[in-house]
């Protein structure tokens, strides 16, 4: 989940907690007696006279449906939003008067990817390189037979897998997730 998506998801569940932390107050101080009795009086049922009286214009309900499609809207992107991560598409490592030097993030996968299945405990494996171009991160996907020992991956992904990574994008520090699955 990328920086923005984080952010999005913590204005969200703010909105969505001082909306409810506003309606619960409200709730409260209505069955209190803190509001005036000529607007919300607290001895009478919440649905009373007035709000069926609202609610049986034919225009209301339209304007609940249309708040409930705007809802609906919101709530599918941001479902969707949850799945989505930011990726890069290319590394520039040095520039400089003879030129620049950039690389694919596909072609540093694909070699990560080759690395890491080298071991013989590792049946396939994927690799994404997600962040920025200037603070990369990996995330490794790898599927393993169900004998292979843990450590042994353990050991090849950060003796050697990860290092050469990190010599390849000239970085000290190269976050990394793996995410093994032992396959029968």
């Amino acid at each position: 989940m990328n920086t923005a998506t984080r952010r999005g998801n913590r204005l969200g569940l703010a909105l969505v907690g001082l909306l409810l932390t506003v309606l619960g107050g409200a709730a409260v101080a209505r069955s209190l007696g803190l509001l005036p009795q000529n607007w919300a009086p607290a001895a009478e049922p919440l649905v009373n006279g007035p709000v069926l009286a609202f609610f049986s214009r034919s225009w209301a309900w339209w304007a609940v449906a249309a708040g409930a499609v705007v809802l609906a809207v919101l709530a599918l992107r941001w479902l969707l939003v949850q799945g989505r991560r930011a990726t890069v598409s290319s590394l520039r490592l040095e520039t400089g008067p003879g030129g620049v030097t950039e690389i694919t993030a596909n072609g540093v996968a694909e070699a990560v990817t080759a690395e890491i299945t080298a071991s013989p405990a590792v049946l396939s494996a994927t690799a994404d390189l997600t962040g920025s171009p200037h603070a990369p991160e990996v995330r490794l996907r790898l599927v393993a037979g169900e004998d292979a020992r843990i450590g042994e991956i353990k050991e090849h992904l950060a003796g050697v897998a990860i290092p050469h990574m990190r010599d390849a994008l000239e970085t000290d520090r190269l976050p990394a997730v793996a995410r093994v699955t032992l396959k029968g």
